[in-house]
C-alpha cells in the first residue's frame, strides 16, 4: 500500500476519529505525507500488548535529571522487533502498521512524546526520532492555513 492509499484510509475513517474528512485531507494528510516521505519504509513493526495498545518506553532525556519522555519504537522488520523485545514480556505482539497511520497516532496521542524509526534492518543502535510537538506544530500551521483559505473563500 503506497502513501496515498494509506492516507485515503485515514480520510475515509475520519468520522471514527471525530475529525471532518476534509480537515484530514487538506490539513493533516499533507503533513503526514511529508514526514512519511522522509522515512525509508511504507510500514513499520510496532510492539503492542494483547489489546493492541502500543508499548511505550520511558526514556530519560538527561541522565542528570529526573525528566523522562515517552517513546515508541518502530522497526523495519519483525525480526528486529522480536530481537529488541527478547528481554521484555513474552505476551507482547509485533504488528506491521502503515507509516502514515503511525504518524497519525503520534499526532493524536498526547502520552507519546516521540517515535524512533529504525531505518536499517538489524541496526537498532541508530534511528530517526520524530517528536510529537514538531509534527503537531506543522499540522497546526497547516490547519490555520486551511481555515484561513476557507474563510477567504466564504467572504
Amino acid at each position: 500500500m503506497d502513501l496515498d492509499q494509506q492516507l485515503q484510509i485515514l480520510i475515509d475513517d475520519a468520522p471514527n476519529y471525530g475529525v471532518p474528512a476534509l480537515v484530514i485531507e487538506k490539513a493533516i494528510a499533507p503533513v503526514l505525507k511529508t514526514f512519511a516521505e522522509q522515512l525509508k519504509f511504507l510500514e513499520y513493526y510496532i510492539l503492542q500488548n494483547e489489546t493492541e495498545d502500543w508499548i511505550m518506553f520511558s526514556v530519560k532525556k538527561d541522565p542528570q535529571q529526573d525528566l523522562a519522555k515517552t517513546v515508541i519504537y518502530a522497526f523495519t522488520s519483525y525480526q528486529d522487533a522480536i530481537k529488541f523485545n527478547q528481554k521484555q514480556d513474552e505476551k507482547i505482539l509485533v504488528k506491521p502498521l502503515p507509516t502514515t497511520h503511525i504518524l497519525f497516532r503520534l499526532f493524536s496521542v498526547k502520552k507519546i512524546d516521540s517515535i524512533v524509526f529504525f531505518n536499517e534492518v538489524e541496526n537498532l543502535s541508530q534511528g530517526i526520532e520524530l517528536r510529537r510537538e514538531d509534527l503537531q506544530s506543522l499540522i497546526q500551521k497547516q490547519l490555520q492555513k486551511f481555515t484561513n483559505n476557507n474563510l477567504n473563500n466564504i467572504a
